[in-house]
């Protein structure tokens, strides 16, 4: 991993994705940290329950919260605005929301597929353009991609779309990353195995390889806060799958995935 010191505090974070799983969790990890926070997902009974959770535990901070469909672009501009202003600024926005539908492609179930690529590709990009606007206009800021470690090979079946439209965030990361790297803006993107939320149960995934929904979380928080180029993660173990399926031929890699 290729790390950079992270050269301020990020006090003001914005989440999306943020009424379940992986962003719920984060949230709490920043709000425990005394990080105001901009919480956003399509489900705003689940965030208001999580904002009052938070500022119960930790009354120092805010908690804005918003409903966000990121498949919206004209929203995701909006919303990214009205939280920036009633924060009074973002320091890092984390590209969280995804979905994990799928089916094999040519089984009359195109709308699972299209649906996944449609939220975690072009929804992210959408993010990134709005977030990115922000950052250029202030000169500052950490933005953050949640891709997958599936990013590093086409899985086969069901997991296709979704396997293409997370190596298309890995790739939007690196580009980003190498363009913004003279620049005080910072790009991060984030590789996770398998962690154990209500999406990977939905999944199948292998529960030998299964991390708990705390190593996961406490992996990812921990490469955000170093503003890491690219992480995957949690741990050696994802390390090591990482640069397997990245380097070894397919003859080798296509009996695992």
């Amino acid at each position: 991993m290729v790390a950079t010191v992270a050269p301020m505090t990020r006090q003001k974070i914005l989440i999306t994705g943020a009424s379940s799983g992986l962003g719920e969790e984060m949230a709490r990890r920043f709000a425990a940290a005394g990080r105001d926070l901009a919480l956003c997902a399509r489900r705003t009974d689940r965030l208001d329950s999580l904002r009052e959770e938070l500022v119960a535990q930790y009354p120092s901070i805010s908690v804005a919260v918003r409903e966000l469909d990121v498949t919206e672009h004209d929203s995701v501009v909006r919303v990214f605005g009205e939280l920036r202003d009633e924060l009074g600024g973002l320091d890092r926005v984390i590209v969280n929301a995804g979905l994990g539908k799928g089916a094999k492609i040519g089984t009359g179930k195109a709308h699972a597929n299209l649906a996944t690529a449609q939220t975690n590709f072009v929804g992210a990009l959408s993010q990134c353009e709005a977030a990115l606007e922000i950052f250029r206009a202030q000169d500052a800021g950490h933005l953050v991609l949640v891709s997958s470690i599936s990013a590093d090979r086409g899985l086969p079946g069901p997991k296709a779309a979704y396997s293409a439209s997370k190596a298309g965030v890995a790739a939007l990361g690196e580009a980003l990353s190498i363009e913004l790297s003279r620049t005080p803006i910072r790009v991060t993107t984030l590789l996770p195995g398998f962690i154990k939320t209500d999406m990977s149960a939905g999944a199948g995934d292998d529960a030998a390889l299964m991390a708990s929904l705390d190593e996961g979380v406490s992996a990812m928080v921990d490469a955000i806060e170093k503003e890491t180029t690219r992480a995957a993660l949690p741990g050696l173990k994802w390390q090591g799958i990482d640069a397997a399926l990245r380097f070894l031929p397919n003859s080798v890699t296509a009996r695992f995935v």
